[in-house]
């Protein structure tokens, strides 16, 4: 079981670790492919990918900032068969306060007619959502970094509402924003991979304080301007492509009755297209949530030494999916 008191200073380091990697990327906006801008009240806006064209190197950065510093995120090469195609890959020691107390996109941000799905340390300091109830990783914080995932960027009302809900003042906020159908977009999302199987094995109610680290793999969805199939083969790209190892300390029983539900494949929804779904049911919310999950999952428990193994990638979807 984690030590208590090295999860509140690892939840401490996730914003002043973003802001240092967002202050860095701010700075040098034209080789990092972004446009800054700060609105009225101070708040800095960095697109990477709404109207700022960003890119691959840009992408890992934003991913970095998203897990609060407490992940090494790398762009690797992937085959599809003998198609070449590229991945990223996530590797942390702090699972639980990297992935679920910062990466999680569980912040929904609603100002008008702007809609964005927030992600990043800055959710700690807000604490919105109820998983900072079960989780201690809330967190006072005297700057904050949000990323959004929007296909638009936020206004001062949407950086003052942000900055109140997280207890700093407005100058004492970045915002990172990119479309989903960027390059930034796509690989933030496969920069994910862990982060979905730890979120699948909260909703099956296993306490990710025996989770000690994560290793993730993911394909980059090739990029595509049409957003709701950028949604769909990035959700693709997880959902039926992307590996994950875990190591916790748990029961062998547990484990063994826990890995065949963790999965994709162990959805209702699971064999179709993310956009075929999304078009069968009309909303979001009323896909099966237990199908966005890694496409295979390993739990290799220091316990036994035993290793618990489900799932598998479903080549031929992504090659839909991507158009290949």
């Amino acid at each position: 079981m984690m030590d208590e008191a090295r999860l509140g200073a690892e939840v401490k380091m996730l914003n002043p670790a973003a802001w240092e990697i967002v202050d860095r990327l701010a700075a040098h906006p034209v080789p990092k492919g972004v446009s800054v801008c700060t609105l009225d009240g101070g708040t800095r806006v960095i697109d990477c990918g709404v109207n700022a064209a960003g890119g691959l190197v840009t992408g890992v950065e934003f991913a970095r900032a998203c897990l609060g510093g407490l992940a090494d995120v790398e762009i690797v090469p992937w085959r599809l068969g003998d198609l070449p195609l590229l991945a990223c890959r996530v590797v942390t020691d702090h699972p639980l306060a990297s992935c679920i107390g910062s990466q999680y996109a569980g912040w929904k941000i609603e100002k008008g007619k702007f809609f964005a799905m927030g992600s990043g340390p800055a959710r700690a300091a807000a604490a919105v959502e109820p998983l900072y109830q079960k989780y201690p990783i809330r967190v006072r914080a005297k700057q904050v970094v949000l990323l959004l995932e929007a296909s638009a960027l936020p206004g001062a009302e949407v950086a003052a509402e942000v900055a109140q809900r997280c207890g700093v003042e407005p100058q004492d906020l970045m915002l990172l924003v990119a479309a989903t159908g960027s390059p930034v977009g796509s690989v933030q999302i496969a920069a994910r991979s862990v982060e979905t199987a730890l979120h699948k094995l909260m909703e099956l109610g296993f306490d990710l304080h025996q989770v000690r680290s994560g290793v993730g793999l993911c394909p980059i969805a090739p990029v595509i301007g049409d957003a709701l199939k950028a949604i769909g083969r990035t959700n693709d790209a997880v959902l039926y492509g992307s590996e994950v190892h875990l190591v916790v300390d748990a029961e062998d029983d547990q484990l063994a009755d826990l890995a065949p539900r963790v999965p994709s494949s162990a959805s209702r929804d699971y064999g179709k297209l993310f956009h075929d779904l999304f078009k069968q049911y009309g909303d979001f919310y009323k896909i099966d949530p237990m199908l966005f999950s890694p496409a295979s999952v390993s739990i290799a428990n220091t316990r036994s030494g035993r290793v618990f193994h489900a799932g598998k990638l479903s080549p031929d979807l992504l090659r839909k999916s991507f158009g290949c």
